[in-house]
């Protein structure tokens, strides 16, 4: 592992990159510590105390949302505009055809107008938040001219942080939206270890050691399921052209066990989160029996058996329907039978088809119920041991895990290059 960071620092171009994309983050970190002015600190830190909810919207804001920062939402917009344009390619037929058969110059396309979409999003989730805080009494009075004014930092904002993820992601040394989440969630660590260390109680040690045990084998498990993957054997036909002889290979098709990323616990929490952003909205209307039903929504869904339960069930079913948006078996098979391809024992066309459906339903139970698992582990952990909040849960470990790994590995893609290079 030693010689391999000496190798990396070696290297000057690769140096450069890894210093370049650590000076962007530093400028993120930066941005985010800007907060709007007229935030209510004291209610602001009882507000994301009590609500597990926005906790989770405050970890893919990057941390700008908790200090209502001008990043107040992050990358969160340009994650919900990505998302929603990858569905719609599988419901208008021309954007999938831009997307998959017009090559680069489609995919720029592609890309260019999950951008214009993420414009109308950020300024309507930040006209939803700062709603929110001024019933919450987080923010103050505003005049229209301060909102409009907020909304336009936020926006901008949010644009300014995917501008900074583009110039990370063209360094090819990981993904630049992933690794704005992970520095977000990563920030939080040295000062949770400084609280930590300042309320430390001997007495509570060996809870202490059972809770660091368990987060080594979520981390531990958390590799395993990113790297599982089942492979499937697939051979060749020969064929000749010419004089030339094509074909007669065996390789395999890899299915991951988790297909689906963090994208199913994004979808969950954004169903999970809708209810109770329109309790909290709510709880305080003028009129009686809204804000009566307004407050018994909320407090079910402050209830941890509850939200952890339905949050569980969420994520599991939309593993399942992420994984049959991204992997669609009947195009597979018709893609394996045209290039003469086969899975052995199993005829081409509609057979293979069923089979591979059988098997990535299989695959992706086993993911489905570790991403359920990880999702609602700091619930568990919190209830079962009396902890008040964890610095990192279970879907920023996810996240910070699958970045290193993506990371790690295009370093080590670029350093092998320049192995073959020197040979």
């Amino acid at each position: 592992m030693f010689d391999k960071i000496l190798q990396i620092f070696k290297v000057k171009e690769l140096r450069n990159k890894i210093f370049f994309i650590f000076a962007l983050l530093v400028v993120f970190r930066l941005v985010s510590n800007i907060p709007i002015p007229g935030v209510d600190q004291v209610q602001l830190r009882n507000f994301f105390q009590s609500n597990q909810l926005f906790g989770l919207l405050n970890l893919f804001s990057g941390g700008g949302l908790s200090s209502i920062s001008i990043v107040m939402l992050g990358v969160g917009p340009y994650i919900t505009s990505s998302i929603i344009m990858q569905l719609l390619t599988m419901i208008v037929p021309r954007l999938e055809q831009i997307y998959k058969e017009e090559g680069e110059a489609g995919r720029q396309k592609f890309n260019q107008w999950t951008r214009w979409a993420t414009v109308p999003l950020a300024a309507l989730q930040t006209f939803a938040m700062i709603s929110l805080f001024r019933s919450q009494h987080i923010l103050g009075e505003l005049s229209k001219f301060d909102m409009l004014a907020i909304i336009m930092v936020a926006v901008a904002g949010t644009i300014f942080l995917m501008w900074l993820g583009e110039l990370i992601t063209e360094k090819n040394i990981g993904n630049g939206v992933s690794l704005i989440i992970f520095a977000g969630i990563v920030s939080k660590l040295p000062s949770s270890a400084s609280r930590m260390f300042t309320t430390f109680d001997s007495s509570q040690l060996f809870t202490y050691l059972i809770i660091l045990a368990l987060i080594i084998l979520a981390i531990a498990a958390v590799v395993v399921v990113t790297e599982g993957q089942r492979n499937i054997p697939v051979s060749y036909a020969k064929r000749i052209r010419g004089n030339r002889m094509y074909g007669g290979t065996s390789t395999h098709l890899p299915l991951r066990v988790n297909q689906a990323g963090v994208i199913p616990i994004i979808f969950a929490m954004s169903i999970m989160l809708f209810p109770g952003v329109v309790a909290n909205f709510l709880s305080n209307a003028s009129n009686h029996t809204i804000a009566s039903i307004a407050k018994s929504v909320g407090t079910i869904f402050q209830n941890q058996i509850f939200y952890g339960s339905l949050y569980f069930i969420l994520v599991v079913a939309f593993t399942y329907f992420y994984t049959a948006v991204v992997f669609d078996p009947n195009k597979i098979s018709e893609s394996l039978q045209k290039q003469g391809g086969y899975i052995p024992g199993i005829r081409p066309g509609k057979t293979t088809a069923e089979y591979l459906y059988r098997i990535i339903n299989r695959v992706t139970l086993s993911g489905a119920i570790f991403l359920g698992i990880i999702a609602v582990l700091p619930f568990v952990i919190q209830g079962v041991f009396n902890i008040k909040s964890l610095s990192i849960g279970g879907t920023g470990l996810l996240i910070v895990v699958s970045v290193v790994i993506e990371t790690v590995k295009q370093i080590e893609g670029q350093l092998v290059m320049r192995d073959y290079e020197g040979f």
